[in-house]
């Protein structure tokens, strides 16, 4: 087996075949001389022998991740675990197609006792050093060990209220310590164990990460999306860099232009003293370009030429992770973004206007759209809104109030239309998000990976609805104080993020400018079948 190495001065351009789409893209980043943490991938063509637990599988895993591990050593003059100076790594996933939020990642790997001391005498921050810690435990805990996540944020509560906290993001170093502590009691208590030798844990990330291939909700995607021809993911393993570092570091998500409406400006969403599974999983309500470039503006500046030069390089309009350390920005992936019907209409056309495609590159881009049934949404005689949240995938629907994906699905299969209602934006709803006519979330941002996974099926969505209480024990929710049942008729304007309880009825229109050019194009250079 060859690990794939990248690095800012190589330039390798391993295919997405090999790699994943992912580490595919990230060398082509490398190769263009965008701020790139270096990384290491193990192949796809480990992860079927890899899932099935074969010995030599295992031990082309520890010789790929002690050969890429000295790499990254190498690159960073850092030690993995190490008590002065120490590398930990990311560990992610990658298929040949992007499959956003449906696969596993595995943070902070390496920081053991030792290293999270070493971060203390590295940075003189011990609370930094001490979030890390706790943030790999959590993730460590509930990726590679399986235990329910909502254990992690238990005890997190708990603490937060024990100090007259509002929130665990605001507790201090000394008690993010005690709250490590706690942790790994939790995960004692349930007769499991975290290993304090880096490479251990690094070599279970990877094999986790691996197996997350399987998963429940990665199997439904393939199903759904068509993808079950996927060979497997690759792993790639990376620096870490610390959007949680303090309040000139972050993380979060840009999109070259909106994919919801196709609009020319950028959509960035961030979050300051964060690290990047934070915006994507949409635990959390992120915050717009605005607050970056109050923070870090030299790094917002560089954020949206980036942005430029990944649209131009790759001619289509990017979703971009990224992260700022002490307010160095670094880019650690790029993928073309998912986008509504509407948006990929409207975004073909403008690239074709701008030279960056040709005509034809736009119909083989549109090939599997329906065309001739777009149409844009709007609510009849709706009046004012109960509510309003962050619109996060355009159009509009109107169906029966849902709280779970297993109630979407019922419901769905009775012929009615559905609104599924959840407290966040999570990518184990995606059998939900298939049945559903709208989504609706009380916290989470527009560029959250299940919002990404809205917008490619079509539906629309409003998150970080700050309004919306949900009590999924007592089968209700509260909008603005209004009581919702499951069953209750409830209206969403994904383009506005407006709530309207009630039954209404939708009209229709067509984009007709943007038909009638694509009509054109095809007259004047009709695509084969085939194409």
């Amino acid at each position: 087996m060859r690990i794939v190495r990248i690095a800012p001065d190589m330039t390798d351009l391993p295919s997405a075949e090999q790699v994943g789409a992912k580490a595919a893209n990230l060398a082509r980043m490398a190769a263009l001389g965008l701020p790139v943490p270096p990384a290491f991938v193990l192949p796809v063509s480990l992860c079927a022998a890899t899932v099935a637990g074969e010995s030599k599988a295992r031990k082309a895993l520890e010789e790929g991740l002690a050969e890429g591990i000295a790499f990254l050593e190498e690159r960073t003059g850092r030690r993995f675990g190490d008590g002065r100076q120490p590398l930990l790594v990311s560990v992610r996933s990658g298929a040949a197609r992007s499959m956003p939020g449906m696969l596993e990642t595995v943070l902070d790997v390496g920081c053991t006792r030792l290293a999270t001391q070493g971060l203390i005498r590295m940075t003189g921050h011990p609370r930094f050093a001490w979030d890390c810690r706790r943030r790999f435990l959590e993730s460590y805990g509930s990726v590679v060990l399986n235990l329910d996540p909502h254990g992690f944020d238990r005890a997190a509560a708990a603490l937060a209220a024990a100090e007259g906290l509002p929130d665990a993001l605001d507790l201090d170093g000394e008690a993010l310590e005690r709250l490590s502590e706690t942790y790994q009691h939790f995960i004692e208590e349930a007769d499991e164990s975290v290993p304090d030798a880096p490479m251990e844990q690094v070599l279970a990330a990877a094999q986790a990460v691996y197996r997350s291939w399987m998963s429940p909700r990665a199997v439904a995607y393939r199903r759904i999306e068509r993808l079950e021809h996927l060979a497997g993911t690759a792993v790639t393993v990376q620096a870490m860099v610390y959007g949680n570092r303090g309040l000139t570091s972050g993380a979060g998500v840009a999109f070259s232009r909106n994919p919801s409406t196709g609009d020319a400006a950028p959509m960035i969403d961030v979050l300051l003293s964060a690290q990047g599974e934070e915006v994507v999983s949409g635990s959390r309500t992120p915050l717009g370009e605005e607050v970056l470039r109050a923070a870090v503006p030299e790094a917002a500046a560089e954020l949206r030429d980036v942005l430029v030069r990944l649209e131009r390089a790759f001619g289509d309009v990017q979703d971009v992770e990224f992260t700022v350390e002490d307010g160095r920005l670094f880019i650690l992936q790029t993928r073309n973004a998912k986008r509504t019907p509407q948006a990929a209409l409207r975004i073909a056309v403008a690239l074709v206007e701008e030279g960056l495609i040709t005509p034809h590159e736009a119909l083989a881009r549109l090939d599997d759209r329906d065309m001739d049934g777009l149409s844009e949404t709007h609510l009849a005689g709706s009046g004012d809104p109960v509510a309003y949240g962050t619109g996060a995938s355009t159009g509009v629907a109107c169906g029966r109030v849902a709280f779970s994906s297993e109630t979407a699905q019922r419901m769905a299969g009775g012929g009615e239309p559905v609104i599924l209602v959840r407290p966040d934006t999570s990518t184990a709803d995606v059998t939900g998000f298939s049945v559903a006519s709208g989504i609706l979330t009380a916290v989470g941002g527009r560029t959250a990976h299940a919002a990404l996974v809205a917008r490619q099926m079509g539906k629309p969505s409003v998150v970080g609805c700050a309004a919306l209480v949900m009590d999924e024990v007592g089968h209700v929710a509260r909008i603005a104080g209004q009581e919702i049942h499951e069953g209750d008729w409830l209206a969403l304007d994904g383009g506005t993020g407006a709530i309207y309880p009630g039954r209404f009825e939708i009209v229709t229109s067509r984009p007709e400018a943007d038909l009638a050019q694509v009509a054109v194009w095809r007259t004047a250079a009709p695509v084969p079948a085939c194409a």
